[in-house]
């Protein structure tokens, strides 16, 4: 199903073109003329607009530009008189997909040019998601932890209901995110993200509602939201967690009545998304501390799955690593590296705090440390963050190696685990100037969890 705008002034020709497309299972609007059109287009996602050249005021030329401007990818068939074509050449130059010739010969002729233009805008779709590269990574290469997780996203992606994905930062969830999205009907809709604890409150509110010109100083010009732009597709919100009481309900009332406003806008925007959030944040305990609220957790939860931790999947940690390995020394122009058997080893010994993206950070350094194309990895080259390493009795002392970044590298200075691991902080702190995200995304945990450990080492911000 499609949406489709039909502008006429003939009353009589609007309804026999919308009555043409609405038996094929289309939602169809009307507009009267340009200026309607126009409304409209400001207001909704169309997948395709049939409009006349003729019309008073604002004509279909200038329509077709206003509207290829606001919408880059609708597609376009414009209606001409017997003795205009020249007009509609023009139109095509414009952008225009085809055109009909008045009279219509029948309702066969609208559906057949309608259904190629959807064709072409669904085509042109995929060639931009595969120019993307979007398909996602695989989610498991066949850990039994893994195995009833991959068989109930499966299950819900073919549906429509909201899904709230559950674990730990680093975990996977966009991935299995973007997995829904490309296993659902509307894998060829797009696919739009925000994170929540990002962005500050009134950023985030504008990313996610869009703004009207003069909203706040700095808006310049009116925006639309990223919610907007996910119109028949899918809506990803990570880390819904940090959404602060007032997004909260804003956030509910789109779930429950499909509609918003932009800020500083009184219009409704209806908006027709497949609904995903993550978090790695326990729910139940900030509803009981009256931090999130306990509608819209129900909302959200229609079909909640935990994707475990990478530890717990063991299994796919190697498979993972050696898939993961091309694409990262490719981007820091080292080509054929491969892993030895002793880093497997030492990859599948780890405990991965931090989990995918702290694998990730590994490999980087890894792959950086190597000598050259075709290389083998090997275990002197895997730098591990301290946090990675297992604990023998929790307070065991370990040796820092040659491959330690630490300067008690030089000494063979015995150092137990929380000491290496406060001055892995310190030193990433130290790396990016003090910025705590930067330094989170460096030692491959979150956020909080940085923040946290700040507390109990007791590192002050300098």
């Amino acid at each position: 199903m499609a949406r489709i705008l039909v502008v006429d002034d003939e009353k009589g020709l609007r309804g026999f073109l919308s009555g043409c497309l609405v038996t094929e299972g289309h939602k169809v609007d009307e507009a009267s003329d340009g200026e309607a059109a126009l409304v409209r287009l400001r207001a909704h996602a169309y997948d395709l607009m049939i409009t006349d050249l003729k019309m008073p005021g604002m004509d279909g030329l200038q329509l077709l530009e206003a509207a290829m401007a606001e919408q880059p990818d609708l597609q376009a068939i414009v209606l001409t008189a017997h003795g205009t074509v020249e007009g509609a050449v023009q139109a095509m130059r414009l952008g225009a997909f085809d055109y009909l010739q008045k009279p219509v010969s029948g309702p066969a002729e609208v559906r057949l040019l309608a259904a190629r233009a959807l064709e072409r805008r669904s085509l042109l779709a995929v060639k931009e998601r595969a120019s993307r590269d979007d398909a996602p990574p695989r989610l498991s290469w066949g850990d039994p932890a893994m195995e009833a997780v991959v068989r109930q996203l499966e299950k819900v992606a073919a549906t429509d209901a909201t899904v709230l994905l559950l674990g730990e930062s680093g975990a996977g969830k966009e991935v299995a995110a973007r997995t829904i999205h490309a296993r659902s009907a509307r894998a060829a809709g797009p696919f739009v993200a925000i994170n929540c604890a990002t962005l500050s409150e009134q950023l985030l509110e504008s990313e996610l509602f869009g703004h009207e010109r003069g909203a706040f100083t700095g808006a310049t010009e009116r925006k639309r939201g990223r919610l907007e732009l996910a119109d028949g597709g899918t809506f990803f919100l990570d880390e819904v967690g940090e959404l602060r009481p007032a997004l909260q309900a804003r956030l509910l009332r789109v779930l429950q009545e499909k509609t918003f406003e932009r800020v500083g806008g009184t219009k409704s925007i209806e908006v027709d998304v497949r609904w995903v959030a993550a978090t790695n944040r326990n729910l139940g305990d900030r509803m009981a501390a009256g931090e999130f609220r306990e509608d819209l957790y129900h909302r959200l939860a229609v079909f909640p799955l935990r994707l475990p931790a990478l530890r717990e999947r063991p299994a796919d940690i190697v498979p993972l690593a050696e898939a993961m390995l091309p694409r990262i020394a490719a981007h820091v122009g080292r080509r054929g590296l491969r892993l030895s058997d002793g880093a497997r080893a030492r990859l599948a010994a780890a405990r991965w705090p931090g989990n995918v993206r702290e694998l990730a950070n590994t490999l980087e350094r890894a792959a950086i440390l190597v000598e050259g194309d075709g290389a083998e990895v090997r275990v002197e080259h895997l730098v591990m963050d301290p946090m990675s390493v297992e604990r023998e009795g929790g307070a065991a002392a370990v040796s820092v190696g040659a491959a330690s970044a630490s300067p008690a590298a030089s000494t063979g200075e015995a150092l137990t685990m929380d000491q290496i691991e406060r001055r892995a902080i310190e030193d990433a702190l130290a790396a990016v100037g003090g910025n705590r995200r930067q330094a989170a995304e460096r030692l491959g945990i979150g956020l909080r969890t940085l923040y946290d450990k700040l507390r109990r080492y007791g590192i002050k911000e300098s």
